[in-house]
């Protein structure tokens, strides 16, 4: 679909890309020409990955708490030694867990929305300060989730993502005067290696929540980024604030409060 070369002489960041979504949007970059540099917290695991990618081109690594503002300014000094510059940004890390509202303790709750939402800040602002402003031409693009209908289960992280979606359209804004473009892409359900952090009773829930995707079927992570490619890419270079569900109509049709109610039965 996308010519091989499509992102000669780019530079591009995945965070949390040494697994699951992120190690797939990074090795799509790979596949058609970027240099890219992923990111995450534990280092071992991240260097796995780095050295796995390798193999479908430039790929180097750099280890970052995107909470701390210090990693991140650590994680700009090793991209302008390795490439000097940045093009394109894709804020990919985060996490949660599954918790009925009234069970999330305050450090759950504070833990999740500080890293799904603050650490997106964090990490956009200071790429933008230190590449995207000066150079005058940038692009991000923000993993969010289905949070279109409410996040039942997933107060916390519902919270945090659908922040991030407002996020993407204040960004959009205030920098399209410097060339920047900021969108989002919202994933549904992902068979990745996400879904294998769960307990055993939920990933049963997951195998019969399948076959009621009105699709048939969940996400590939070649689905996610397929969109991150083209809110990346010259083809989609009028458009900036939006957010792109890819998630099977999920957003549109289902039980958003089945995981709930199974939560609810376990406890």
């Amino acid at each position: 679909m996308y010519q091989k070369d499509l992102f000669k002489d780019k530079t591009v960041l995945v965070t949390g890309g040494r697994s699951g979504i992120g190690y797939g949007i990074a090795k799509m970059f790979l596949q058609l020409g970027a240099k890219v540099t992923i990111a995450s917290r534990k280092e071992e695991p991240l260097q796995k990955a780095a050295s796995e990618l390798s193999e479908y081109g430039t790929c180097d690594y750099k280890a970052c708490d995107i909470r701390k503002t210090d990693e991140i300014k650590a994680l700009v000094k090793h991209i302008e030694a390795c490439h000097n510059k940045l093009d394109i940004l894709i804020n990919n890390a985060g996490g949660q867990f599954p918790a009925p509202a009234e069970l999330i303790s305050e450090n759950g709750w504070a833990a999740v929305i500080n890293n799904n939402l603050n650490g997106t800040f964090y990490v956009s602002q200071e790429m933008a300060k230190s590449f995207f402003i000066p150079q005058k031409h940038g692009v991000i693009v923000n993993i969010t989730a289905n949070v279109f209908r409410g996040f039942p289960g997933m107060a916390h992280t519902g919270a945090a993502r659908a922040g991030v979606e407002n996020l993407t359209k204040s960004l959009a804004q205030e920098w399209a005067e410097y060339n920047i473009r900021v969108n989002a892409v919202a994933p549904g359900t992902i068979d990745s290696s996400g879904l294998d952090n769960y307990p055993p009773m939920m990933q049963d829930f997951f195998d019969a929540e399948e076959h009621k995707n009105l699709m048939g079927r969940f996400g590939s992570v070649e689905d996610v980024a397929n969109a991150v490619i083209f809110f990346s890419s010259p083809m989609s270079s009028y458009v900036s604030g939006t957010t792109l569900y890819v998630d099977g109509m999920e957003s549109l049709a289902g039980d958003r409060m089945s995981m709930y109610k199974l939560m609810k039965s376990m406890l």
